[in-house]
């Protein structure tokens, strides 16, 4: 009986991080890895079509939630709650936009090992909440942000909170990703405990919090070195 095994799907994956790469949109990026692989599967264009509508039936509801999402949060800031989260942080003496996001961070991780991923989020909480307060933090301390210096302190904003839910979702044992692991070692003969490949997950979420804290101290040292330096000239 042949057991060879056809590695070359494996080119979609390939073709996702030579788009990202390459900067491209991401829904582009994903169509075209999902084409990649199911030709190099074997699968005809149809049946690929087929794997494509199968999948976006599946997640139908998901656009209607990002629009619920959108409209609430949309709401939210047109009675003011970005000036009030601004306002809010500058009330609090020692607060500084590092220290915000290193808590933040924190927080998202844990949230995100108990299951509670949507607690945050972009168009929830990164944009309405968090880039005000950490942009008033940060204008409490040192003066008014320069463009540069803003875009960047919003692209920590955005980083900290991807990096706290992927890290975090690992830890809790009924992520999909722990699943899919559970799931494959199993068909291959492995039995493995859920718990165990959390648990496992738990060095490298504590290494990926020592690690993306020590950039946002970093990062804020060099924001207000570059400060120091603008005030002098």
């Amino acid at each position: 009986m042949d057991q060879t095994v056809n590695l070359w799907p494996l080119l979609g994956i390939a073709a996702v991080i030579l788009g990202f790469l390459l900067r491209g949109n991401p829904l582009l990026v994903v169509c075209c890895a999902g084409i990649v692989t199911g030709a190099a599967a074997g699968l005809a264009p149809l049946a690929i079509l087929a794997k494509v509508g199968e999948g976006f039936m599946k997640t139908r509801s998901l656009s209607a939630v990002l629009l619920l999402a959108l409209l609430a949060v949309g709401l939210a800031e047109r009675h003011g709650l970005r000036e009030r989260a601004y306002r809010w942080i500058q009330d609090i003496g020692d607060a500084t936009a590092g220290g915000l996001l290193i808590v933040y961070l924190l927080a998202r991780q844990l949230s995100a090992a108990l299951g509670l991923s949507a607690q945050g989020g972009h168009p929830q909480v990164v944009r309405p909440i968090l880039v005000p307060m950490a942009e008033g933090a940060w204008e409490k301390l040192h003066g008014k942000l320069s463009a540069a210096q803003r875009a960047r302190l919003r692209a920590m904003c955005a980083a900290t909170d991807n990096i706290g839910l992927f890290f975090g979702e690992n830890l809790f044992v009924a992520f999909s990703a722990v699943i899919l692991m559970h799931a494959f070692m199993r068909e291959n003969g492995h039995s493995l405990d859920p718990i165990n490949l959390a648990l496992w997950g738990v060095p490298t979420a504590m290494f990926a919090f020592l690690i993306h804290a020590g950039r946002l101290a970093w990062h804020e040292y060099r924001l207000s070195r570059a400060a120091q330096r603008e005030e002098r000239e």
